[in-house]
């Protein structure tokens, strides 16, 4: 296993860290609970190979995520590992509740201590209409005062221009996670910022929540120039930790077979200087070669028919575009058959209100059809 430093903490994180997520569930009764027959194993064998930074929240896997690490870091030697959690805010109506709701993470880890407590998922209207009125800063230092905490994080999943905002609001921050892979490289100047700034940097979602999972022949080889493929998956994570800024990439584990892939990935060097010059090379010639140049603005919505036009040309473009067949089919299959995935794209009406909407002047009618047409025929 290869450690990286991470931030200012004078800790060495495992490239690899095991994100508490998607562990294996199953429903009785009504009620889910994790497979622990299956969950600690993968856990403990993570460790043994290595892995220190093990990552969870309040209400992953149906609230159950917490309980089970805390259950299989007994059998780990709790100096060698981190373990981070994170506080939902939606739990917090007043100051107190910091207090409250970190106990309750407390006792389900079954610890005196959490190493890393994130306000999860904030962005800067959380840090103004919550953090800072409520004074939750103040409750975080006393925390950490107290040693029920050791360092203070956060989650974020907003605009990268307000990470500075967020960070400049104290020092009390030691890291950050956010999403960071080959197809979403939009904080990769808050990345640089922040290990500039001597915070470390947690990358999730480094395989795109599965999307590069899916095998690509373009992108493998358009990124190693190798005669034979390279399995899209290891590119993925192999992409986020050759940035230098990247402390450790934070992969949802929901199987031994996955723990076992991502070892021996982050067991191998990570992609260099070059390959991470064409990889930014490949993916923007790509980009560019499509003829369905879609930005996913949403200035052509609301369809008036309730089709979710970028969605749509989304689904196209990862198969037309980057190789990822699988899953554009997948996620072209959930169009119309969800709720909130919108109607299917043989309700158009042709009535054209996107088309007068649309910057890059695409003739969306025309798109529409050969779209469903080609992500229809997939096998």
């Amino acid at each position: 296993m290869q450690y990286r430093q991470f931030g200012n903490t004078e800790k060495m994180i495992s490239a690899l860290g095991f994100g508490c997520m998607r562990l294996p569930e199953y429903e009785e009764g009504g009620v889910w609970r994790i497979d622990e027959e299956k969950a600690i194993p993968m856990l403990l064998r993570a460790y043994e190979a290595g892995v220190n930074y093990f990552d969870t929240a309040f209400g992953y896997c149906h609230e159950n995520s917490q309980y089970t690490l805390g259950r299989a870091a007994k059998s780990m030697e709790r100096g060698q590992i981190m373990i981070a959690t994170k506080l939902p805010l939606g739990r917090v109506a007043k100051t107190e509740d910091f207090r409250r709701t970190l106990e309750i993470q407390l006792e389900r880890l079954d610890m005196p201590t959490i190493d890393f407590y994130h306000f999860h998922g904030i962005d800067k209207r959380a840090m103004d209409e919550k953090i800072k009125p409520l004074g939750l800063m103040e409750e975080a230092r006393k925390a950490i005062g107290e040693g029920l905490i050791r360092h203070m994080s956060f989650s974020f999943h907003g605009d990268p221009k307000d990470m500075r905002y967020l960070i400049e609001q104290g020092e009390i921050f030691s890291s950050v996670l956010l999403q960071y892979n080959l197809l979403d490289r939009s904080n990769e100047e808050a990345i640089a910022y922040l290990a500039e700034k001597g915070l470390g940097v947690v990358a999730m979602g480094p395989v795109a929540g599965g999307r590069l999972a899916a095998p690509s022949t373009k992108l493998s080889q358009g990124i190693f120039k190798a005669k034979e493929p390279v399995a899209t998956y290891e590119l993925a994570l192999r992409f986020v930790l050759g940035n230098p800024n990247v402390s450790c990439a934070l992969s949802g584990m929901t199987s031994m077979d996955t723990v076992e892939k991502n070892l021996e990935i982050a067991r191998a060097e990570p992609m260099g200087e070059k390959d991470f010059a064409n990889a930014d090379a490949a993916m923007a010639e790509m980009k560019k070669l499509s003829d369905l140049y879609c930005t996913g603005c949403d200035y052509c919505m609301p369809c008036p028919r309730g089709i979710k036009i970028p969605r749509v040309f989304e689904a196209y473009t990862y198969h037309n575009v980057y190789g990822l067949s699988a899953h554009a089919k997948r996620m072209y299959g959930e169009i119309g058959g969800k709720e909130h995935a919108g109607r299917p794209v043989s309700e158009c009406a042709e009535c054209g209100a996107c088309e007068g909407k649309c910057p890059q002047g695409i003739r969306i009618i025309e798109k529409l059809k050969e779209a469903d047409q080609t992500l229809a025929a997939l096998a």
